[in-house]
C-alpha cells in the first residue's frame, strides 16, 4: 500500500508540458513507458538546477538503491555530502544573482539615459519617463480610485512579462495598490489616454525582482486608461498581475 501511495504521489508531481518531436520509441509495454517517463522527467528536473552531474554515478546510485544493494557510502556520509553540495549550489546561485542584479543596474541606467533624450519623452522628478501616445479627455484618477486599464509590459530586451492585451481582458485595480510607477503615472492620464511608461527599477520591483522580472529591471508599459470604476462595498478590485505593490 505504501509503495502504491508513493507511486501515485510521484505521478502527480510529474510536470505536464509540450514535448519536442520524440525519437523512435523502443518501448511497447505501458510499465516500460512509465519507467522511461519517470527517468526522463527526473533527469530534466536535475538538468534545470545542475550545470553538471555525473550521470554514471547518478545511475549507479539509483541501481544500487533499487536493487537493495549495499551503497558505496553510508547514508550518513551521503547526507553530509549532500548538505555540503546544497550549500555550494546556494552560494553559487546567490553570487550569480548578485552579478546579474549589478549588471542589470548598469543596463537600466544606460537605457534610461538614452530614452530620456527621445522626442516626446517626459521625465518626472521621481525618474518616471512617459510618452503620450494618445490623449483622452476624461477625468484623471486619484490614488484611491479603482481604474480599468489595458496594458502590455516588456523588459528592455523586448520580452513580454505580462499583458492584459494578450489575455484579452482589462485589469481592474485600486490605483494606490500597485507599483509606485503606476500609481504616479496613471494620475497623469485622463480617461481615454494611452501612454508609454518607462519605469526605473526603484519605481517597479527594484533589487528583488518578481517572477519573470529580474532584479533591477526597467519596465516598459503601454497603458490605456479605459475608465474610472465606481467602487462597490461587496467587491474589492483585484490588482493587475504584475502591478501589485512589493
Amino acid at each position: 500500500m505504501k509503495r502504491t501511495l508513493m507511486a501515485a504521489a510521484l505521478l502527480v508531481s510529474l510536470p505536464v508540458m509540450a514535448a519536442d518531436k520524440p525519437a523512435a520509441n523502443p518501448y511497447s509495454k505501458e510499465e516500460d513507458k512509465a519507467a522511461y517517463s519517470i527517468g526522463f522527467f527526473t533527469g530534466k528536473t536535475n538538468a534545470q538546477h545542475l550545470d553538471t552531474l555525473n550521470v554514471d554515478a547518478y545511475v549507479a546510485g539509483f541501481r544500487d538503491a533499487y536493487a537493495k544493494k549495499n551503497p558505496v557510502m553510508t547514508e550518513e556520509e551521503m547526507k553530509t555530502v549532500l548538505d555540503s553540495f546544497k550549500q555550494k549550489l546556494a552560494a553559487a546561485a546567490y553570487a550569480k544573482a548578485q552579478k546579474e542584479a549589478e549588471d542589470n543596474k548598469g543596463k537600466a541606467a544606460a537605457y534610461l539615459a538614452e530614452n530620456a533624450k527621445k522626442a516626446g519623452v517626459t521625465t518626472t522628478a521621481s525618474g518616471l519617463q512617459y510618452e503620450v501616445l494618445s490623449q483622452g479627455k476624461g477625468a484623471k484618477p486619484k490614488p484611491s480610485d479603482i481604474v480599468k486599464v489595458h496594458y502590455h509590459g516588456t523588459l528592455i530586451d523586448g520580452s513580454v512579462f505580462d499583458s492584459s492585451v494578450q489575455r484579452g481582458e482589462p485589469a481592474v485595480f485600486q490605483l494606490d495598490q500597485v507599483i509606485t510607477g503606476w500609481t504616479e503615472a496613471l494620475q497623469l492620464m485622463p480617461v481615454g489616454s494611452k501612454y508609454r511608461l518607462t519605469l526605473p527599477p526603484e519605481l517597479a520591483y527594484g533589487e528583488q525582482g518578481a517572477g519573470p522580472i529580474p532584479a533591477n529591471s526597467v519596465l516598459i508599459f503601454e497603458v490605456e486608461l479605459l475608465s474610472i470604476e465606481k467602487p462597490t462595498s461587496d467587491k474589492a478590485a483585484a490588482p493587475a498581475a504584475k502591478g501589485k505593490k512589493k
